[in-house]
C-alpha cells in the first residue's frame, strides 16, 4: 500500500461525526477501544501463570546477575516504578554503550501484537531472550545464564517449583517463560478512560472528552486503537510528511531490518498509548520529550493535520486519562550466589 493511499484512507474512512452527549461518545469510543481487564490475561497452555512461575519471573526480572557485568537487569530499562521505561532517550547497556532505540514500556505489553518497535519478537517470551544476548544491552549468553542459575541453590529450588516434573527445569526457554509470566501481570487497569468506557460519565472532564472526540475525529484511531490504544499493527512513520532526521534517524529503517521488504522501510509498530503521559521521551528515537510536541508531530506527519493549541491541549488532556493503576511490585529477595557462580565481567 502506497503512502498517498494510506493518507487518503486516514483522511476519509476514519472521520467520525461530532458526539452529541456522553452516551454517544462512549458508543463511538467502544467501537475503537477496549478497557483493560482488572486481572492479567492467561498466556495459554504454552506458559501456565502459576504463582511459583510468576514469583520466579520477578526474581529474574530484577536480578542484574543475568547480565555479564552484573550491573543490568530487565528492570534497568523497564523500570516498573517509572511507567515501565527508563526515562532515557535510548537505554544505556553493557560497557555504558548507548542503545539504538528508546526502551518501550513493559506495562500492558502482553496486549501488543508483537514486541520491540520492529515487532521482531512475537511474544514476551521471545522478547525476554533478546536483551540478555544483545552486546549493547546485557551482553550475556544463554549458556552463561544457565551456569549462573544452576550455581545458586535458591534458583535451583525456585525453577523446580515453577516447572515441576521436568528433569532439567533450568533451561533458557524456561528462563524466558518465567519472565513472560511475570511481565504479563504488569497491567494498568482502571484508568479514568476505562472508567468512562464502563459507564462513569464523571470520570473525564469536558476537555478530556473533547480530546477523545478529536482523537477519533482526526483519525488517530487508525493506528492507535484496541485495548492498548496502539501496539497492534505496523505503520510508516511519516504517512503524509516524513519527519526530519532529528526525530526519524535515517539509519534506522524499522521493520525493514526484520522483513527486508522494500515497502517496510521506516515502518514501526504503532506505539501503545496506555500511560503515555508518564513515559517520556517519545518515539523510537526518544527525541521528543514533550507530549504536546509529540501530538503535533504525529498529527502533521501521519494525518497531514495542523492542530491549533486548544486542540492539542485537549488531545493531551485525553491522553492523560489513559494512565491506569500502576503495578505495585515488591522487590524480591534474590538467591545468594554460590561458590561456582560466575564472577561479573564489566569489560
Amino acid at each position: 500500500m502506497t503512502r498517498p493511499l494510506i493518507a487518503a484512507i486516514l483522511a476519509s474512512a476514519f472521520a467520525l461525526p461530532a458526539f452529541a452527549d456522553d452516551a454517544e461518545l462512549r458508543t463511538l469510543a467502544k467501537e475503537n477501544f477496549e478497557a483493560i481487564p482488572m486481572q492479567p490475561p492467561q498466556l495459554g497452555d504454552s506458559n501456565m501463570m502459576t504463582r511459583d512461575r510468576v514469583d520466579l519471573g520477578a526474581m529474574l526480572f530484577f536480578d542484574p546477575r543475568m547480565s555479564k557485568s552484573g550491573v543490568f537487569s530487565c528492570q534497568s530499562c523497564h523500570n516498573v516504578g517509572l511507567g515501565g521505561v527508563d526515562g532515557l532517550e535510548t537505554s544505556i547497556g553493557h560497557g555504558w554503550q548507548k542503545g539504538p532505540r528508546n526502551a518501550p514500556t513493559m506495562l500492558n505489553a502482553v496486549f501488543n501484537v508483537a514486541q520491540f518497535w520492529d515487532g521482531r519478537a512475537p511474544d514476551l517470551k521471545e522478547q525476554a531472550k533478546g536483551p540478555v544476548q544483545a552486546g549493547v544491552e546485557m551482553n550475556n549468553t544463554p549458556d552463561n545464564v544457565i551456569v549462573t542459575l544452576k550455581s545458586m541453590p535458591g534458583y535451583v529450588e525456585a525453577f523446580g517449583k515453577a516447572f515441576p516434573g521436568e528433569n532439567d527445569a533450568i533451561t533458557f526457554d524456561n528462563f524466558a517463560k518465567a519472565i513472560e509470566a511475570f511481565e504479563a501481570t504488569l497491567i494498568t487497569p482502571n484508568s479514568r478512560f476505562d472508567q468512562f468506557l464502563m459507564g462513569a460519565d464523571g470520570a473525564m472532564t469536558a476537555d478530556e472528552k473533547a480530546g477523545l472526540a478529536l482523537f477519533m475525529d482526526t483519525g488517530c484511531t487508525a493506528c492507535h486503537n484496541g485495548i492498548n490504544i496502539g501496539g497492534n499493527d505496523y505503520w510508516p512513520f511519516g504517512v503524509v510528511e516524513t519527519p526530519g532526521a532529528e526525530i526519524l534517524p535515517e539509519g534506522d529503517k524499522g521493520r525493514f531490518q526484520v522483513t527486508a521488504t522494500a515497502g517496510e522501510e521506516y515502518v514501526f509498530r504503532a506505539a501503545p498509548l496506555r500511560n503515555v503521559a508518564i513515559t517520556a521521551p517519545y518515539f523510537h528515537s526518544g527525541k521528543v520529550w514533550d507530549l504536546r510536541e509529540a501530538v503535533a508531530v504525529m498529527a502533521n506527519s501521519q494525518l497531514g493535520a495542523e492542530l491549533d493549541d486548544k486542540q492539542i491541549d485537549q488531545i493531551v488532556a485525553f491522553l492523560g486519562t489513559l494512565t491506569g493503576e500502576q503495578p505495585k511490585v515488591e522487590h524480591p529477595l534474590l538467591p545468594v550466589r554460590g561458590p561456582d557462580t560466575p564472577k561479573p565481567e564489566q569489560m
